[in-house]
Order: C-alpha cells, then sequence, then structure tokens
C-alpha cells in the first residue's frame, strides 16, 4: 500500500460561465495535492491510504467520501472540528492556475504524527503545504525521517506554494535536509528554479531519480545512474491543470508499484525504455484531468490501451 500524507481541501475555482475580467461565482472543488495523489491512486487500482486531518463540517464530509468512494483506505484519517482550509484559485487563459489560501486554524495543518505505518506500507508520498504549515509540518516531516530509516521508499513533491513560506531561506535549508531520506523527487521546473535548479546536486544528496515536469512541454526524469529521459506531452483540449501535477506524481507511482519498483534499487535499474513508458503513462493520465474541471484525476479503465 503507498500512504499518502498532506493536506485535504476545497478549491473555489470560477465558473467557466464567468467573462474576462468580471467576479464570476466560485464554486468549490475537492483537493489538495496530496488528497489529489490518494484519489489518483485509488482511481487507478493501486493499494492506497490517506494519512490526514479532516474537518467535520460539511467539506471535510465531503473530503473523507471521495476518498472511500476512490477506494483509498482512511484508516488513517483523522477528524477534529477546525474549518477545511480553502484555496481560491485564479485561472489564466491557458488554463493554469495560480492559488490564495486561507490556512489559519485549519484542520488539516493540526494533523498528528500517526507513529509507525503497518507493514502493509511499500511507499510514503507526501509534499506542498503539509510540509510548510506548523505544527502538521513538523509531523510529516517525522514520518518521513522515521519510515525513510526502517527502508521504505519515500516520495516527495514540494509543490512550492511561495506566498505561504516566510522564509524563503529557510525552506530551501529544511528542504536540502530531507533529500538523503527521498527515493523520488517530483517537481515542476517552477519548483526546481525555486529550490535552485540543482538536479545533480539534489541527486548527489540522496534521490534516485528526479522527475521534472515542464508543463505542456512533458515529462522527463534524470537518475542518479546517469539516465536522462524526457517525453513530449500528450496533447488535449486543457480545461484547467488544477491537479495535473498530482496525477503526474500518482500515476507515476502506480506504474512503479506494478512494476515492483518501489524501491531505490529498483528504481536505479530502470532502463531508459522502462522509463520513456512509465513517463508516457504519466502523462496521458495528466492529459485527462488536464481535459476536465477541477482536480479529476481518470480512473485505470480510461488509460486501458485501445
Amino acid at each position: 500500500m503507498i500512504i499518502v500524507g498532506g493536506e485535504a481541501l476545497v478549491d473555489l475555482v470560477p465558473d467557466p460561465s464567468t467573462m474576462d475580467g468580471e467576479l464570476g461565482p466560485l464554486l468549490p472543488r475537492l483537493g489538495g495535492g496530496p488528497y489529489n495523489v490518494a484519489v489518483a491512486l485509488g482511481r487507478l487500482g493501486v493499494a492506497a491510504g490517506f494519512v490526514s486531518r479532516l474537518s467535520t463540517d460539511q467539506f471535510g464530509d465531503a473530503l473523507l467520501d471521495r476518498l472511500v468512494a476512490s477506494g483509498v483506505d482512511v484508516s488513517g484519517v483523522q477528524r477534529g472540528p477546525e474549518p477545511t482550509t480553502l484555496a481560491v484559485v485564479g485561472l489564466a487563459a491557458d488554463g493554469s492556475a495560480r492559488y490564495s489560501f486561507h490556512v489559519e486554524g485549519t484542520a488539516d495543518r493540526l494533523v498528528a504524527d500517526p507513529g509507525p505505518l503497518a507493514p502493509a506500507a511499500t511507499a510514503l508520498a507526501l509534499g506542498t503545504l503539509s510540509l510548510v504549515l506548523e505544527p502538521g509540518a513538523s509531523a510529516y516531516e517525522a514520518m518521513m525521517r522515521r519510515e525513510a530509516g526502517r527502508g521504505l521508499f519515500v516520495s516527495l513533491d514540494p509543490n512550492i506554494r511561495a506566498g505561504l513560506i516566510p522564509d524563503p531561506d529557510a525552506y530551501r535549508a529544511r528542504f536540502r535536509s530531507w533529500l538523503p531520506q527521498v527515493t523520488l523527487l517530483k517537481l515542476s521546473v517552477e519548483d526546481a528554479d525555486w529550490l535552485g535548479a540543482d538536479v545533480p546536486g539534489w541527486l548527489g544528496q540522496g534521490p534516485a531519480a528526479v522527475l521534472l515536469t515542464h508543463g505542456g512541454d512533458g515529462l522527463e526524469v534524470r537518475t542518479v545512474a546517469g539516465l536522462s529521459v524526457r517525453v513530449p506531452a500528450t496533447e488535449v483540449d486543457v480545461v484547467d491543470t488544477i491537479g495535473a501535477g498530482d496525477t503526474v506524481h500518482a500515476a507515476l507511482l502506480g506504474w512503479l508499484a506494478r512494476q515492483d519498483a518501489l524501491s531505490r534499487d529498483a528504481l536505479g535499474a530502470l532502463t531508459e525504455r522502462q522509463w520513456t513508458a512509465a513517463l508516457e503513462f504519466a502523462g496521458r493520465a495528466a492529459a485527462l484531468t488536464c481535459s476536465r474541471a477541477g482536480a479529476e484525476p481518470p480512473y485505470a479503465a480510461e488509460l486501458q490501451s485501445p
């Protein structure tokens, strides 16, 4: 089972009928980077569990229901009376998204360390706001260090939200301190630039592979073994890009799980041909997410070859 830890929130997305320059209605869409990864894994038929704290408000109930409907194990979900985190989304003409967050006193940032993960856990995926906002960030960091210490595959997607990081230099130093625990590092090229764009250095500090998303220009992986593989993006009519990177993350983890490659040695042994197949699969999954509003990852049946 792949365990995903991190925030679950509600994206408030502009109504598609809103005219340019107008402030129209905002539609609630369930989301949050780690939450989207868990939902995508479940929909792809990959055994997945979610560790977070959800509100007991109406949004929290809806977030929990969607996890269950997607086949995600929710035994690691904590509940509390605090409100659900909200993200107000602004969409550009090309469908790309920018975010402003309402995070003070919300449920997901108050998650408690659940202690050692069950023996069934094969990987731990973390990232986004959950590794920024305290006190939850320290709880997830403790999970990362403990589980990596016992040899678990750790996947990290920082998914930088710069507006919520008051001390960029301190965060960058903290990010570097995580690298020895990380097996797979997933970044957008914008994230990589913000963090210092030091892929060779990051590989040298721990990760067996770094996955880079280039938006409409495709996906790329670089490995500690010296491989560099890049595939073009799958063509699609983009509605918006919300959840696209999260779908890439989940689809790649799912592909690796099915290849029994959720280990440092197995990741390092993948060939160029295998990486190409993995990236193409992840790209097709992300394209389907981009073809519909909000973070709506595909189901396995949608990705079956004709």
